[in-house]
């Protein structure tokens, strides 16, 4: 596999060799094009001041003072017409010079041999060390014609300054290139981390957080990995409780139909039994309806696969429907019904919200007591539209009102009351669906609030 490390290293060093070559390029193009020719010029003037010096001098020992040159960092060629031919200085690696090119510096002519040398590559002509890569000038001594063929000793300008140079030049490089793939190690091993942590999570092993305490982009990633793998924990410790709530709450209907029925089956039961028991088992299957009902429902709140199909309709109208649709119940337990409703058109989903007043309302209902009342409020100001359930029923615990829009929760004295736990979970998602906010006050023994709060600036009105 194909490391991103070793991919990075291999990159960097593709980029350094290839900008090292195109570096050397563009120097060798800028010395054949520019340096080379003032090269040339400037030791054809040197050379010009030497062979004025030669010519100027009395009595010169022409050999002294050219040995003496070479001493200071010049390699020298001298030759005349007469087949004189003398070196001076460091020797050259090549000493072949055509007699046409010798013969024409004795006619007067200057040799421009580093200028027309002829090399292309890696700038040879700096630093061959050849005869042919001279300057030639005349000169006469003593009545003869001479010529005096120069170029600097390269060895001897090469000094301790220029190897210091190229000493930290390199120094620089290897150091940069290891302080690179140092920090390239660093940066890299977050993604690392990363890729390891993402397998432990498509193993459903959601304790792997990563310890990555930086502050630049990889930090803030480490940091939403780990955010996600808290709300994947959270979630994956709700799917749990929710399936094992969801078994509990099928199981327990499901036995108890399968245990009166069984009771209906092997015996002989008095009517008053066969009813009683067949009364159990209808009670039973509507709870299973009702909880197969709200876990579709919910599921598609969840999913968002339910679009909500909105609507103007008249909200204190489909309030007031609620003590026709409950009458019977109202009646039976003895509760006083009061409506306190302002005219309210709304723009949103009627069916879901006819769920949301029909689970508020049958839990007034169904916690109450007998001969208690129940009241609905609406009330339609410039900014809100707030509709208000109180009942005076057994009420919740300061211990339990926290828990009351939990899946699955019920508390304890509502047990017997054959509820599923899923309503008020339904309730807020779909008020929420609407934009709306809803608060539960209760106190127990004395009855429950419910206030839902919906904010007019969202649109939902006209």
């Amino acid at each position: 596999m194909k490391t991103l490390y070793r991919q990075f290293t291999v990159t960097v060093f593709i980029i350094i060799s290839i900008s090292t070559l195109v570096a050397f390029f563009l120097a060798n193009t800028y010395y054949y094009l520019v340096t080379e020719e003032l090269n040339d010029e400037k030791n054809v003037s040197i050379a010009l001041e030497l062979t004025e010096y030669i010519e100027t001098t009395e009595k010169l020992d022409l050999e002294h003072y050219l040995s003496t040159l070479g001493q200071l960092g010049y390699q020298l060629y001298v030759a005349n017409e007469y087949g004189y031919s003398q070196f001076f200085g460091s020797d050259f690696a090549n000493k072949d010079l055509a007699d046409d090119v010798k013969q024409n510096v004795f006619d007067g002519k200057v040799y421009h041999g580093m200028r027309e040398y002829k090399s292309w590559i890696f700038m040879k002509g700096m630093f061959a060390n050849e005869l042919e890569n001279t300057v030639g000038l005349p000169f006469q001594y003593e009545g003869k014609r001479y010529g005096l063929f120069l170029r600097p000793n390269i060895d001897l300008l090469v000094t301790e300054v220029h190897i210091i140079f190229a000493g930290m030049i390199i120094s620089m490089a290897v150091i940069s290139l290891i302080a690179m793939l140092i920090v390239t190690k660093r940066l890299i091993r977050p993604i690392t981390e990363l890729t390891e942590a993402t397998k432990q999570i498509s193993q459903e092993n959601y304790d792997h957080l990563l310890q990555i305490d930086r502050k630049d982009e990889l930090g803030q990633l480490a940091e939403s990995f780990n955010e996600m793998t808290r709300k994947l924990q959270e979630n994956d410790l709700s799917r749990k409780e929710f399936i094992s709530n969801v078994s509990h709450d099928f199981q327990s209907p499901l036995l108890n139909i399968q245990g009166y029925a069984d009771l209906l089956n092997a015996q002989t039961p008095t009517e008053e039994e066969r009813i009683a028991y067949t009364s159990i088992i209808q009670a039973e299957a509507r709870r299973l309806s009702t909880l197969t009902k709200q876990l579709l429902l919910l599921t598609s709140l969840d999913q968002a696969t339910r679009s909500l199909r909105r609507e103007h309709y008249s909200l204190d109208q489909q309030l007031k429907s609620l003590s026709q649709k409950y009458l019977w119940r109202i009646e039976e337990q003895g509760i006083e019904l009061y409506y306190k409703l302002q005219p309210v058109v709304f723009y949103g989903d009627k069916a879901l919200l006819d769920t949301v007043w029909d689970n508020l309302f049958t839990n007034a209902l169904k916690y109450n007591k007998p001969n208690g009342s129940i009241s609905i409020e609406l009330t339609n100001s410039s900014s809100n539209v707030t509709i208000q359930f109180k009942d005076t029923g057994i009420g919740m615990t300061e211990e339990e009102l926290p828990h009351v829009f939990d899946r699955f929760y019920r508390a304890e004295p509502s047990r017997s009351k054959e509820g599923t736990g899923l309503g008020l979970t339904i309730v807020k998602q779909i008020v929420e669906l609407h934009g709306g906010t809803i608060k539960l006050s209760s106190e127990s023994g004395k009855g429950t609030s419910v206030t839902i709060i919906f904010n007019k600036h969202k649109g939902e009105f006209i």
